[in-house]
């Protein structure tokens, strides 16, 4: 209802009180209710404009933004020293401009015409982009790296030397990834301030790393191009522990990608894979072996001699050991890697070896041992 006299439409004077506006209301409502008017378009029209009448002037903040400026908007402001001058009944407004200078430079209210005009009207002033936020310190990310080692040096550990390709800090930007430059058009995203990933056969937008989402970016440092880190190939040392098994991971500190703005470097981590022995198997911390003996040694009880990691070892077979007996060695197993000073075991499986019949003579040796030994070992179970 924009240019309306509200005053007018309650039948009311501009000085009229609260209560005489309440009253006016109520009474022009009964009158051209569409409860009382059914059918009628004009008493629906004039019903409409009474309701927003009384919406403004029942209001105080409201009703003085009318007597001000001779109509509601809720943008305007009653208290606004642009409204001098205002016409209250017609709408349309009659403003002395004699106290402004529209000239550039010219003296105002301590600002110009231009921007008292666009403050008042909703007119948006032409603003720039926003700074690009400054980079936070950022620690720099793991690296893992793969390492081959044998049985053994599973077992005894190993200190080597390796070659990493990793970054450091930039020295020319301190990892900021650029020297306070003019602010340009991020070349990553093109000013959008996303990029693209693909996940598997999907696509899908995230925000930009290097702007942080903003499209806008410095102008990047020329030794990381904007990176705040370079690249840098070492030799590191590294040292793997006794008792790592497949798919350990050994950390190596501050040995990953350079920190930004004096963050730590990141890690390296060491992902072992041990190759596989040809005697021993290894369970845990303890290890595995199987031993051949021949049908005297395991009848009559003998003393053999038996590999370990660390060379031979004597064990006893005692008389009437059956082969797939299990025999422990304490403590010839693997160290362990959350106490060093604890060790496992080692485990021999003995296997009875059958001679091989060579001549006639071992036959009939075999035959006279079998008479003398008439046992049936199938007789549990109710065999011949």
């Amino acid at each position: 209802m924009a240019n309306k006299d509200y005053y007018a439409v309650l039948g009311i004077k501009k000085d009229a009180k609260a209560d005489e506006i309440k009253k006016s209301y109520r009474r022009l409502a009964r009158k051209y209710h569409p409860d009382v008017n059914p059918n009628d378009k004009s008493a629906e029209e004039k019903f409409k404009e009474v309701q927003e009448a009384y919406d403004v002037l029942s209001d105080e903040k409201k009703r003085k933004v009318f007597d001000r400026f001779g109509y509601y908007n809720d943008n305007l402001d009653p208290d606004s020293p642009f409204s001098a001058g205002a016409s209250s009944g017609t709408g349309t407004g009659n403003y002395d401009f004699s106290g402004f200078n529209f000239e550039p430079g010219g003296s105002g209210s301590g600002s110009s015409f231009r921007d008292i005009f666009s403050d008042l009207f909703g007119g948006a002033k032409q603003q720039q982009p926003p700074e690009p936020p400054r980079p936070l310190p950022k620690k720099g990310k793991d690296i893992e790296m793969p390492l081959a080692l044998s049985f053994e040096e599973s077992f005894t550990g190993l200190t080597t030397n390796i070659t990493v390709n990793r970054s450091e800090q930039c020295s020319r930007c301190q990892g900021a990834g650029d020297t306070g430059g003019p602010v340009v058009v991020c070349p990553t995203c093109k000013g959008t301030g996303q990029v693209l990933r693909t996940g598997g056969r999907l696509q899908f937008s995230q925000s930009c790393p290097d702007c942080e989402g903003t499209g806008r970016r410095r102008q990047p440092c020329s030794l990381c191009n904007g990176k705040g880190v370079t690249p840098k190939t070492e030799q590191v040392k590294i040292r793997i522990p006794a008792g790592v098994d497949t798919g350990s991971r050994v950390r190596i500190p501050k040995k990953g990608q350079g920190g930004r703005l004096g963050a730590e470097p990141g890690d390296l981590f060491i992902l072992t894979n041990v190759g596989k022995h040809r005697y021993f198997t290894r369970k845990g911390d303890n290890i595995y072996v199987t031993v051949p003996i021949t049908v005297s040694e395991a009848a009559l009880g003998t003393k053999i001699e038996v590999p370990t990691v660390e060379g031979k070892a004597q064990l006893k077979i005692p008389a009437g050991t059956e082969s797939g007996q299990k025999f422990r060695l304490r403590e010839r197993g693997f160290p362990s890697l959350r106490n060093p000073n604890l060790r496992g075991d080692q485990f021999v499986e003995v296997q009875i070896y059958l001679p091989r019949v060579i001549s006639e003579e071992t036959k009939e040796i075999l035959r006279q041992f079998e008479k003398a030994n008439p046992e049936n070992p199938r007789k549990a179970m109710g065999l011949e």
